[in-house]
């Protein structure tokens, strides 16, 4: 018989009290139990003294006989000293989140990463052109001004084309009209 230490509900609607009793572990949880070994009451305040009431001598007896604690019942021990004080109950695997969340976080992480990068290097790149420019003052400015020509001079081919092309001429609009009146 696998005995447990578990909590057996009693007490009204939406105002719980909780005795610790040794049962049988194939047992129901409010029903047949072996003895009432404590009482534990929610409702109090945790430094209350009559929140937890146990017998102590016939815990120790019982967990001496093989019964396990619950989680709960465990962690009620462990705060009275009868037994060490269990690791958290926490369930990682639960709160992790799932999968398409964790591939945005990581994407998120890597793009601010890549954000990050930059700036970092932009101050190192500063520096150093600044350290060059001294020495080479006359020949930057004039290096800098020959591709700004040619760029110019091809950005304004492309903006006379752009709208000769996009805009129709006044006299396809007329024309357009009268035909508009003709159907009509």
């Amino acid at each position: 018989m696998a005995l447990k230490i578990r909590l057996s509900r009693a007490g009204s609607k939406k105002r719980p009290v909780y005795r610790v009793v040794v049962a049988d572990s194939r047992s129901p949880r409010d029903g047949r139990f072996i003895e009432k070994v404590g009482l534990f009451n929610p409702l109090l305040n945790k430094d209350n003294k009559d929140r937890v009431q146990l017998d102590q001598d016939n815990i120790k007896e019982w967990l001496s006989k093989g019964a396990k604690p619950t989680d709960k019942v465990a962690k009620i021990l462990g705060a009275a000293g009868l037994i060490p004080m269990p690791a958290q109950g926490n369930n990682p695997k639960k709160a992790q989140p799932k999968k398409k969340a964790q591939e945005r976080l990581a994407a998120a992480q890597e793009a601010s990463a890549a954000a990050e990068a930059p700036v970092e290097e932009a101050p190192a790149a500063e520096e150093a052109p600044a350290a060059e420019e001294a020495p080479a003052a006359e020949e930057a400015p004039a290096a800098e001004e020959a591709p700004a020509e040619e760029v110019s001079a091809e950005e304004a081919s492309a903006v006379e084309e752009t709208p000769a092309e996009e805009a129709p001429s006044e006299e396809e609009k007329k024309g357009e009209d009268q035909a508009g009146d003709e159907n009509k």
